[in-house]
């Protein structure tokens, strides 16, 4: 969709952004403050502090949220896309002829893809929970029923993901635009009765909080993160709704209704301290209780789904640029190209909320795992977007460094306060990132080492083509499959060695992945006539796009290579890879990359090849 067309839609597309984008930072307030004075590091709930805190927060959403990501970060899109992996790829492309520079960056956007993984299994769980917690408020009767809801609730959930989220999105902009109005509405109540909270809009009363005790300052810093998680989501989703919605949205909706929520909550606590117990449920009337419950819990749902459909998205890229053996992933709507279905990923995040579900049981002891993810992704964000500053939009060297000081001293600040609550939860989501991260890493150096090995062992092309004169010659295509250009597949040479024949016409044809999301039609194919019949035909797809071989082949037909499926036989080498006497890496990865090798997605089914048009060939490979 052009800009033009994205202006022309911009109600529609802020209705979307607005029920997908914001989920996450829009059920914050849920819990940011609560957990700031009664989580794990409370403090009193004294005037002081409560200005402190709220200046603290606000500050935090203007300079993190709205001027690093809306302003800033989504300056850097990859062809309309954002994201860290998309973010990655657009800066490997400034850094390619840097070798040391390129390995540390796709280092940094690996990491920050695996601690995403380990965001998107807490974001369900501390949201739903948090919103069921409201039950407790209404009546203390209801505290036994707190999981089990909140179990059923996250099941439905993860069920319904086969089924595609077209009908249900739908509903999500109108709910989420009553949820920030409901937000809106009950904070300005409550700032009507005490008006004295507005001062925190003062950033002196921040300086105040954090200089008057550092250490009591520094652990609330912890808690008051809280409030910005989410935000990197804002930048995730701009491929989906475009800059100027997502920007129009936050700063003329999303962020006041946010803001006048966390100030109510804040007048709240002045009139009523003892309001701690729960002071967002508690801004409602009696009567609203049981009807905020229930709107929370939608929003709360629809906050997990943004999150994970943004995990299936980061598990196609991640297979599409390498990271990850081929598995399956399912288009669930014809309409829209992002909307898709992965269950292996799907699945895996279902057993890991459950599991933090029943281990944490409250969102207070989930508050502490929350923020270390978060952090560490916003950190290597900004990270990423210091090498755009400089390499790309080249902007003055005293601005370009004040800049990316601020933000990564703000952003170390915050990540050390989480990371002394590793010991109370924070270690979950390191944990994960760093089972993540072994994997994308292992599977992108042993793919490495295994085609340098095929290389290795193949033998040149020229020399096939050269020799196959007198070689008899049957009717139709041959179609094989090989990783890259150098040398002749080994499926071929098999071939030729058992049958002692060739198909009358041969294809070599390469699939490439490029670093940018999505590739036109028009760019898909690239034919090389090698003579004698033979052609090297590469395909080209974007990290987001999803591949299809028949269907790429029918457009050779306009380059004058047409393809007869009926007639056309696929040649795909199956490596068999066996342990070497001296492997390219450790033992445990070697073992690792073998594992997910054996357990990868057969690669017809992957390319969409018909089974019954394949022939699969082993060859015994050493790594």
């Amino acid at each position: 969709m052009n800009s033009a067309q994205k202006k022309k839609n911009l109600p529609a597309l802020m209705l979307g952004a607005i029920g997908v984008v914001y989920g996450d930072i829009g059920t914050s307030p849920l819990y940011a403050l609560k957990e700031t004075f009664a989580g794990h590091h409370p403090l009193p709930v004294i005037e002081a502090n409560i200005l402190g805190v709220l200046s603290v927060m606000f500050w935090t959403i203007m300079l993190l949220v709205s001027l690093k990501y809306v302003v800033i970060i989504m300056r850097a899109d990859n062809h309309g896309e954002g994201g860290s992996l998309a973010l990655l790829a657009l800066v490997n492309e400034l850094t390619a002829q840097r070798p040391k520079i390129k390995w540390f960056i796709t280092t940094l956007g690996v990491f920050a893809a695996a601690l995403f993984y380990g965001d998107s299994m807490i974001t369900p769980a501390i949201s739903v929970l948090s919103a069921v917690e409201g039950l407790d408020v209404v009546s203390h009767q209801f505290n036994s029923y707190i999981l089990p809801i909140t179990i059923i609730v996250l099941t439905g959930l993860f069920f319904i993901q086969k089924h595609g989220t077209g009908a249900v999105g739908a509903a999500f902009g109108p709910i989420m635009i009553f949820w920030f109005c409901c937000l809106a509405v009950l904070g300005a109540l409550s700032i009507a009765q005490s008006p004295q909270v507005l001062w925190a809009l003062n950033p002196v009363y921040a300086f105040r909080f954090l200089t008057a005790d550092p250490r009591i300052a520094f652990l609330a810093l912890g808690a008051i993160v809280l409030a910005v998680t989410g935000g990197e989501a804002l930048y995730t989703d701009m491929g989906h709704f475009g800059k100027f919605p997502i920007r129009f949205g936050w700063f003329s909706f999303v962020l006041p209704a946010l803001v006048l929520n966390y100030f109510g909550q804040g007048a709240l606590l002045l009139q009523h301290p003892q309001a701690i117990e729960n002071p967002f449920y508690l801004l409602a009337p009696a009567w609203a209780l049981i009807p905020m419950v229930l709107l929370a819990t939608a929003a709360t749902v629809i906050a997990s789904q943004a999150v994970i459909s943004g995990a299936f998205s980061v598990a196609n890229q991640s297979v599409q640029m390498g990271f990850l053996p081929r598995m399956e992933i399912r288009q669930t709507s014809d309409k829209a190209q992002g909307q898709i279905y992965v269950p292996f990923t799907n699945w895996t995040l279902y057993l890991a909320v459950i599991f933090l579900v029943f281990t944490f049981q409250s969102s207070s002891n989930l508050a502490a795992a929350y923020g270390i993810a978060v952090t560490g992704t916003m950190m290597i964000d900004t990270m990423l977007i210091a090498f755009m500053i400089v390499l790309a939009w080249r902007w003055p060297a005293p601005l370009a460094i004040l800049l990316i000081a601020i933000f990564l001293a703000v952003d170390l600040t915050y990540f050390s306060a989480n990371a002394i609550k590793i010991p109370q939860g924070g270690w979950f989501p390191l944990g994960i990132a760093a089972l993540s991260f072994a994997v994308l890493t292992t599977w992108k150096r042993g793919r490495n080492l295994l085609f340098a090995e095929i290389a290795r062992q193949s033998v040149p092309m020229q020399a096939i083509i050269d020799g196959v004169d007198d070689m008899p010659r049957v009717d139709g295509t041959a179609i094989f499959l090989i990783p890259t250009s150098e040398g002749a597949p080994s499926a071929m040479l098999h071939n030729i060695k058992h049958n002692h024949v060739l198909h009358e016409r041969n294809i070599l044809l390469t699939v490439v992945v490029e670093d940018k999301p999505y590739v036109t039609k028009g760019n898909r194919l690239l034919i090389k006539d090698m003579g004698k019949n033979f052609y090297w035909v590469r395909v080209f797809y974007g990290f987001m796009d999803t591949p299809d071989i028949p269907a790429a082949l029918e457009q050779c037909a306009i380059h004058g290579l047409p393809f007869d499926m009926m007639s056309t036989s696929f040649f795909i080498s199956r490596a068999l890879i066996v342990p070497s006497p001296n492997p390219g890496m450790m033992k445990w990865r070697e073992q690792l990359f073998m594992a997910l090798s054996r357990n990868a997605m057969n690669v017809a089914d992957f390319f969409k090849i018909p089974a019954n048009r394949v022939i699969e060939m082993g060859t015994r490979i050493e790594i």
